[in-house]
């Protein structure tokens, strides 16, 4: 009897922790882990299959698992830094639940993981996108004539400049677009803000955090690039507008200019048939054309 206790105790106690699965997303990742014996796995779609399969039964016993995004090179550098060998499956395990803490993840939902792989690989490059403007805005340093961060001053306009884009928008779900010219390449960052029965926004708080600081390293650096939203609601018109970043502030662009933007192949340059019950026109007047008062850099 005792023993049955036990183990009813055991299966709940189960129940009640948080497994974390370091998923290899990708064909090129997989094979850069089969140089490791211990790794037994011949194919990455069987390997996926059994992922699957064994996230579909912790679902089963009530267990919560997340899904983090394993790279082997982070992996192989991990085990050089720590000293563990990176042939055993302890090692994997170690590295693994620091993913949890610190790399990007995704709770395991039900979700085919067909659907969930572009997911987490969506959030990975959101994660490394505000990673890297984060150290580029860091990098600027103080103002030389008034000593005030550059960086931080920025990110509070750019802060400023989305909630009001959020307030003059209107009634509806809005979707936010910002891209920067940068180097290597351009960045681009989006932003979703869903609006309740209420009336009330609902953000991503890791999304706005990386949207804002995406804009912000465009503000301070002056670099070029734009801020497009599109406006949608039940029984209305989508609403499509947006503006060039100039200076260290927005330029609003016109109707044609953004009806060009979004019907013109980004790869061929081609012109695309607009979409029907899409109206591409001026923005609102954000304030002191899209500029925030006081000192700017």
């Amino acid at each position: 009897m005792a023993r049955t206790e036990h183990q009813i105790m055991r299966r709940v106690l189960r129940r009640e922790i948080a497994g974390t699965i370091g998923l290899l997303t990708d064909e090129h990742d997989f094979r850069a882990m089969r140089r490791y014996r211990s790794f037994t796995f011949d194919d990455h779609q069987t390997y996926l299959e059994q992922v699957e399969a064994l996230l579909k039964v912790r679902a089963s016993q009530g267990s919560h698992t997340t899904l983090a995004l394993f790279d082997p090179q982070e992996y192989a550098d991990f085990c050089a830094d720590t000293g563990l060998d990176p042939d055993i499956p302890s090692s994997r395990t170690r590295f693994t639940a620091e993913l949890a803490s610190t790399g990007p993840a995704i709770p395991y939902d039900g979700r085919p993981l067909a659907d969930l792989v572009p997911a987490l690989v969506d959030e990975a490059v959101r994660q490394a996108t505000w990673e890297y403007a984060s150290t580029l805005l860091a990098r600027l340093g103080a103002c030389a004539s008034c000593g005030e961060d550059i960086g931080r001053a920025a990110f509070a306009r750019a802060a400023d400049l989305v909630v009001r884009i959020l307030d003059t928008a209107g009634r509806g779900n809005r979707h936010l677009v910002c891209s920067v010219s940068a180097e290597p390449e351009t960045l681009v960052s989006v932003l979703h803000a869903d609006e309740d029965e209420q009336g009330a926004l609902r953000l991503d708080e890791a999304e706005a955090l990386e949207f804002t600081t995406v804009l912000a390293l465009g503000l301070a650096t002056q670099s070029p690039g734009g801020l497009v939203i599109r406006t949608s609601g039940p029984g209305s018109t989508d609403r499509v507008y947006g503006w060039r970043l100039r200076g260290e502030g927005l330029a609003p662009l016109t109707a044609g200019e953004v009806f060009d933007a979004y019907c013109t192949d980004i790869d061929s340059g081609d012109i695309i048939s607009p979409e029907s019950d899409v109206d591409y026109c001026v923005p609102p007047d954000l304030g002191q054309e899209g500029q925030t008062p006081g000192h700017h850099h």
